[in-house]
């Protein structure tokens, strides 16, 4: 489930969405929808993307930030992930602002 450097294995949570066990969270549909993010976006944010922040110590499960920067957008979407039943949670997806990230969307600002 983690990596030597403390975050999620990304091939855990593309094998978990690839399979279909995905719970849309009521919050992250709404925001989506205000957003104009669909959730064939999310997908492919998710099995594209790579984890840039882990929360090991989230509840009731783990969760990550991931990023993917595509030709016409960028977007981040945070999953939580139950590995025992094999099911990942979409919290929620959003553009991510360079208010808050680096040009390269991937690097928080300090």
């Amino acid at each position: 489930m983690i990596q030597n450097n403390g975050m999620f294995d990304i091939t855990i949570i593309t094998e978990i969405i690839s399979s279909g066990d995905i719970q849309w969270q009521k919050h992250a549909l709404q925001r989506m929808m205000e957003r104009g993010i669909s959730r064939a976006e999310v997908k492919k944010s998710i099995v594209s993307g790579m984890i840039i922040e882990s929360y090991m110590d989230d509840k009731p499960h783990p969760s990550a930030l991931i990023a993917y920067v595509g030709e016409d957008k960028a977007i981040h979407v945070v999953v939580a992930v139950d590995v025992e039943d094999k099911t990942c949670y979409i919290i929620t997806a959003y553009i991510p602002d360079t208010s808050y990230f680096e040009d390269d969307f991937m690097t928080r600002r300090p």
